[in-house]
């Protein structure tokens, strides 16, 4: 039996939407990197898997991403369409039984809805996972509900890093290490239903009206925004999100 840690890095821009006809489709998290690592059943490293993907939803990326993952629209331009991603992705998995690991539980979601909105067989992928996330909080002496960043838990465990944060084979590596560290036999993977969970009922996700924060801006500070202040507002609005730079 085989691990596959796996991350993913995805786009979402609804100013820059292709199909249009479609744009109610639920599929919005556009996936723009695929980084995996295989381990053997006694955590050894076989292989690794890290592609950029061409996208075909939307035209641009999203400020934020790009800031984030350094990954730019003309580098996806020049690569290949999930379709043949997923090919390559699924050869790379092989045919040896497989566990997928995660951290956090939106990789998994977000990977099937696009095999799905893509009108792809989701059959070859592995279905059991493990959600590393929970179990490090256990391991670091904190409630499973206090769930952590990558890097926090990185850093806490004192894992040598290397590469930097926020790219899929980056972060499927680092993932692994810390898979390595908490591991525990009474660990049990999970069952992941595509199919099922597309049919769960869920609110309306919310979108940050962004003309709306310009324009109070405007207000407060009596003068238009010039195109690289309103740049600078919607990424502090998107980075402040994370809370990445709360402090006590």
């Amino acid at each position: 039996m085989n691990y596959i840690v796996f991350d993913l890095e995805f786009n979402q821009d609804f100013s820059a939407r292709k199909d249009v006809v479609n744009k109610e489709n639920p599929y919005t998290f556009e996936i723009i990197q695929i980084g995996a690592v295989k381990l053997d059943e006694n955590f050894h490293t076989i292989d690794t898997f890290n592609r950029l993907i061409k996208p075909t939803i939307y035209e641009e990326m999203n400020p934020f991403v790009s800031y984030l993952t350094g990954i730019t629209i003309e580098q996806l331009a020049q690569e290949e369409s999930f379709s043949e991603v997923y090919k390559a992705y699924i050869e790379f998995i092989g045919s040896r039984k497989a566990i997928c690991c995660i951290w956090g539980t939106s990789d998994m979601k977000i990977l099937f809805k696009n095999i799905l909105y893509h009108k792809l067989d989701p059959a070859p992928f592995p279905r059991m996972f493990i959600n590393i996330q929970p179990y490090t909080s256990i391991y670091l002496g904190l409630p499973s509900k206090k769930l952590l960043r990558l890097q926090d838990a990185v850093n806490m465990l004192q894992i040598p890093t290397s590469t930097a944060f926020h790219l899929a084979l980056s972060d499927a590596y680092y993932t692994a290490e810390i898979f390595k560290k908490v591991y525990q036999p009474s660990i049990t993977p999970n069952c992941y239903d595509p199919y099922e969970a597309s049919k769960l009922s869920r609110p309306a996700k919310k979108h940050i009206d962004f003309d709306a924060l310009i324009k109070q801006f405007v207000k407060m500070y009596h003068r238009p925004m010039t195109e690289e202040e309103q740049a600078i507002i919607k990424v502090a609005y998107q980075m402040g999100k994370t809370g990445q730079f709360l402090i006590d």
